[in-house]
């Protein structure tokens, strides 16, 4: 059974090397692209306010490398934030702030749910600011959650996400691959990269339905559910805890041999 590995270019190949060593057929096709927003006086002006935040939550490695060279931009010293805590979504984050010197807490599952249930966050007390370097149209849920709870949200866009081109131009050619197909295993890992999916497939709308959709975190699974429902298809979702490749590369095992 084909593997539809969607994962952002630079974060693919783990995966697919994994995947190639236990004989399953993977083809990349990245759903997301990451392009940096323009320095703006808005930006400068959410920067200078860094300094007086309790909590830096950062949701990919881009928005550090991004949200780094902007507090230069701004005339920031990393000096000036080491009282901050910081949260990062994940290892690769996790690692990617190490390099500037911040330690960061991470969840066990790396989704905006399991930010939620940092300590670091739960006892924050009313009146806290927490300051997010994320993309556009991201992390909205969490940041609701947060403003619900008396805490005051610093809201840093550092990037938008687009499809890109030239997996729009790739879809032509994988298209009557996956129509041979009796399933296939597609990759979504967020509710941004489903979007980009459904637009991919809108000329050939049974061909979602020949999917098995693996997704990260129970309230992606559940907007796919809800997809589903509202339009009587009947694909197969399977929910993981997170991008672990071993992780992804098990449930994908236990499918085909179950197929």
């Amino acid at each position: 059974m084909l593997f539809i590995n969607t994962r952002p270019q630079d974060r693919a190949q783990q995966l697919t090397q994994q995947l190639q060593v236990t004989q399953i057929p993977v083809v990349e096709l990245p759903l997301l692209e990451l392009v940096a927003q323009p320095w703006s006086a808005e930006l400068d002006h959410l920067y200078q306010q860094l300094s007086h935040v309790q909590v830096i939550v950062v949701v990919s490695p881009t928005a550090v490398e991004i949200g780094m060279q902007y507090l230069q931009q701004a005339g920031i010293s990393l000096d000036s934030l080491a009282h901050i805590q910081w949260i990062a979504v994940g290892k690769k984050t996790e690692q990617a702030l190490l390099k500037y010197g911040f330690h960061s807490y991470v969840p066990q599952v790396e989704t905006s749910e399991g930010m939620l249930q940092l300590p670091v966050l739960n006892n924050l007390p009313q009146g806290s600011t927490v300051a997010f370097w994320r993309g556009e149209g991201g992390r909205q849920f969490m940041m609701q959650q947060l403003c619900q709870q008396g805490i005051k949200v610093l809201n840093l866009v550092l990037y938008r996400r687009q499809c890109p081109l030239q997996s729009q131009q790739q879809i032509l050619h994988l298209l009557p691959q996956l129509q041979q197909q009796n399933q296939y295993a597609v990759l979504i890992s967020s509710e941004a990269s489903w979007l980009n999916w459904l637009a991919l497939l809108k000329h050939d709308i049974l061909l979602i339905e020949k999917g098995i959709y693996f997704v990260l975190g129970l309230r992606l699974a559940k907007v796919l559910g809800e997809y589903r429902q509202d339009h009587a298809t009947a694909f197969e979702i399977i929910q993981l805890e997170s991008l672990n490749a071993g992780q992804i590369v098990r449930e994908m095992e236990q499918v085909q041999g179950h197929s």
